[in-house]
């Protein structure tokens, strides 16, 4: 079997904008006026094409979430949270039904360990051409035992991650529920960033799915430096029953608190 492979264009790399490190840096998408590109726009949610285009055979966008530069998941409003949630959906969908594209993807990066460069909240939505983003991701990767349900999003904890240790599978019935979805990844966000780990955790990503059922399927995934076992041998390791069952209840408490 071929490895799905990404070929990466170095020289469009050089001189990419960064603010994560060098937070004194300039921010592109706050000078809104020089934005170029934008594909559609809603209020302060603009979904436009990456100026900086590093992989081959693939269409970079990027949804700008918000006018917020310190805008985030942990500490958008719920109202906030929902109609960027929607907006990025629907994007989403729409580049998938663009027969060019072999799949596309959405993610997001979020803190120095995240693998982002541009601290302003954004999600990018890249088309493939050549390559089967999801030819790696198992069934088994997205599903869990529920631990929480809030309203007809339900969140469970993997038990095969695709990295390893802790990750979120969060999982709607379609679009019509993104509402549902942004109150958990705030939800989810927060207790990562505040809770998890003793507060020690600042970054985190989220990856998006289509389920074969068709459900909608957003992985939320705390970062830390990688595992040598995870890069060197792709073997993940995972939390023993206890530990998993435990982090489910301090979830549903942070739930509480965070929601009152």
């Amino acid at each position: 079997m071929t490895q799905e492979q990404l070929s990466f264009i170095t020289h469009v790399a050089q001189g990419k904008p960064e603010n994560i490190v060098h937070q004194n840096a300039a921010c592109p998408f706050c000078d809104v006026a020089h934005l170029t590109n934008i594909l559609a726009r809603e209020d302060d949610r603009i979904w436009l094409v990456n100026k900086f285009r590093v992989l081959a055979d693939t269409l970079q966008t990027i949804i700008i979430e918000s006018s917020n530069h310190t805008g985030d998941w942990s500490n958008f409003d719920q109202q906030t949270a929902a109609v960027i949630m929607d907006f990025s959906l629907r994007k989403w969908a729409e580049m998938q039904r663009n027969p060019q594209y072999k799949s596309v993807i959405m993610y997001k990066n979020y803190g120095p360990r995240s693998g982002g460069s541009l601290a302003h909240p954004h999600m990018q939505i890249i088309g493939l051409n050549k390559v089967d983003g999801y030819a790696h991701v198992t069934a088994a990767n997205l599903s869990g035992e529920t631990f929480l349900q809030l309203g007809d999003a339900a969140l469970a904890v993997a038990n095969e991650p695709l990295l390893g240790f802790l990750e979120f599978n969060v999982r709607i019935p379609g679009i019509k529920a993104a509402a549902d979805l942004a109150q958990a990844v705030r939800v989810l966000t927060h207790y990562i960033l505040t809770d998890y780990f003793h507060g020690r955790c600042d970054s985190y990503n989220l990856f998006f799915y289509n389920a074969h059922d068709g459900a909608i399927v957003c992985k939320v995934v705390p970062r830390f430096n990688a595992s040598p076992l995870s890069v060197g041998y792709l073997v993940p390791q995972v939390f023993q029953a206890d530990r998993i069952n435990e982090i489910g209840q301090e979830v549903t408490a942070h739930a509480h608190t965070y929601l009152e």
